[in-house]
Order: C-alpha cells, then sequence, then structure tokens
C-alpha cells in the first residue's frame, strides 16, 4: 500500500512539472498567433 501511495505521488509531481512546461509551450504558442494576427490586421491586407 505504502508502494503504490509512493507511486501516486510521484505521478502527480511529473504530472505537475509536465504542466507547467505545457503552461509555457501555449503561452509562446498563443503570443506568436497573437503576433501573426496583429502584423496581419496592421498590414491591411485586402
Amino acid at each position: 500500500m505504502q508502494l503504490a501511495h509512493r507511486g501516486i505521488n510521484g505521478l502527480s509531481l511529473l504530472f505537475a512539472l509536465n504542466a507547467d512546461r505545457l503552461l509555457v509551450v501555449a503561452t509562446v504558442v498563443v503570443g506568436l498567433l497573437a503576433g501573426a494576427w496583429l502584423g496581419d490586421l496592421l498590414a491591411g491586407h485586402p
């Protein structure tokens, strides 16, 4: 039972670390998309 509890704690830590990395990647992608949209808007493509 103790081994299962330790495994769950390790899994939650791994998920927390990966969630942080996914948040960083998602923020970069959203920033790039917003920049591309704003550049397209300011360039005034007909």
